[in-house]
């Protein structure tokens, strides 16, 4: 491989993967990583030590994030 060609990032595992695509999904903010939020989950793994290859991959709390519904603007009902 060439020293001057971007090196490309190692595929993301399957629990990386599963953590990624998951409502439980807490994003990175100032000095915490991201993590599960999941309220069973959050007092085991915590924000600093949650690891998703450890916790994600066989998750019974997993659900996928759904895309939002699109919603009236405010002020109008559906029965006007």
């Amino acid at each position: 491989m060439d020293s001057n060609s971007p090196e490309t990032p190692p595929p993301a595992s399957e629990g990386q993967q599963r953590f990624a695509s998951c409502r439980w999904q807490r994003a990175a903010e100032g000095d915490s990583p991201a993590c599960c939020g999941h309220r069973d989950v959050l007092p085991m793994a915590g924000t600093t030590g949650f690891n998703p290859d450890s916790w994600c991959v066989d998750c019974g709390y997993y659900k996928v994030k759904r895309a939002p519904r699109a919603r009236p603007a405010p002020g109008l009902s559906r029965w006007d």
